[in-house]
């Protein structure tokens, strides 16, 4: 699924800044030290309580429901609590070995050939043991296959019971339909948002933008990239670095447009690395805008080359050497592709 990263041509209106609003500062515990405390009475007597929590009364289909979208680590935190617990998940502990497994062969991890057909057949097995997990990488293989139908049907059942990643992919399978769906589409993005997902945030940033499927807000989309911005999404963090450096939803400002372009480019967005390089070059930093527009070269800016090239007849062959050295064992910084 492509998606746009800025949605809007340079030649478009730019929209205003807005100040993001300070929460007032919480009050000072100093002030309530000082007010004389009445003793509670009942704190010194003996407190009788009830019987513990009957853990077990949970009927099972409900506890299944809760722990759908757990990881393995979780499941076993949470079949620790009681026999009953431990029973009642033990279908979705069983559904963690089979996702690890299919994505063994999705990736050709382990010693093993990559094959979609088998990691399906492992994440079916998952899937039907009621793991949302399992459920979404049934459905993105599907979506690979060609068949969006299966893929769609699959998002659904993980987006019902609560999977952030369910109600994205969902969403965005129905920004891709035809007709497109897009009110649909928003609400489970926001469901998504809310919950954490980046990716979520970023597609939700920018329907905003664009105004797709719910009413346009510029200022809504520059908090929602720099959410995404925030968790780990690299797209969001170049969206964030352009809203920064026009004053578009956010208040203009030259430093942190630098900083969100710099944190895109070090996490391997191209035109991150093109536009900071640039930036470097205008700097009079030579060496380290060589480095930056020779790894935009290589992942497909042309435009980068022309650029390097000049500043490489500008420096001594020792330095080009240590430029190229330094692209050469680059590496990009992790980032969340949730």
């Amino acid at each position: 699924m492509k998606q746009k990263t800025w949605p809007r041509s340079s030649s478009a209106l730019h929209f205003t800044a807005f100040p993001f609003i300070r929460r007032p500062a919480p009050a000072d515990t100093a002030t309530f030290s000082k007010t004389p405390r009445t003793p509670l009475p009942f704190l010194n007597s003996k407190i009788e309580s009830s019987s513990a929590p009957d853990f077990a009364a949970l009927p099972y289909d409900v506890l299944s429901r809760i722990a759908a979208s757990f990881t393995l680590p979780s499941l076993r935190a949470a079949s620790l609590v009681c026999r009953a617990w431990r029973d009642a998940l033990k279908p979705l502990r069983e559904a963690m070995a089979f996702l690890r497994l299919g994505k063994k062969f999705k990736h050709g991890r382990g010693g093993v050939k990559p094959s979609l057909s088998k990691a399906l057949a492992f994440f079916l097995k998952g899937a039907a043991r009621g793991s949302t997990l399992a459920m979404v990488d049934a459905g993105l293989i599907y979506w690979e296959m060609g068949k969006r139908d299966e893929g769609i049907a699959w998002y659904r059942k993980a987006a019902d019971l609560g999977d952030p990643a369910g109600q994205c992919n969902l969403a965005l399978s129905y920004l891709q339909a035809s007709p497109r769906k897009a009110n649909e589409a928003i609400k489970l993005l926001f469901k998504a948002s809310y919950s954490g997902h980046v990716r979520a945030q970023y597609q939700l940033a920018l329907c905003l933008h664009q105004g797709q499927g719910v009413a346009q807000s510029l200022q809504e989309a520059a908090r929602w990239y720099l959410r995404a911005a925030e968790g780990g999404y690299v797209r969001a963090m170049y969206n964030t670095s352009l809203c920064y450096l026009m004053g578009e939803g956010l208040v203009k400002s030259h430093r942190l447009a630098r900083k969100w372009m710099k944190k895109a480019a070090d996490h391997g967005h191209c035109k991150a690395q093109f536009e900071h390089g640039l930036s470097l070059f205008s700097e009079g930093d030579m060496m380290k805008a060589v480095v930056y527009l020779e790894l935009a070269t290589r992942a497909g800016e042309r435009a980068a080359a022309h650029v390097k090239n000049v500043i490489l007849h500008q420096l001594s062959s020792s330095s080009r050497d240590r430029a190229m050295f330094l692209a050469d064992s680059w590496h990009a910084l992790p980032s969340s592709s949730r």
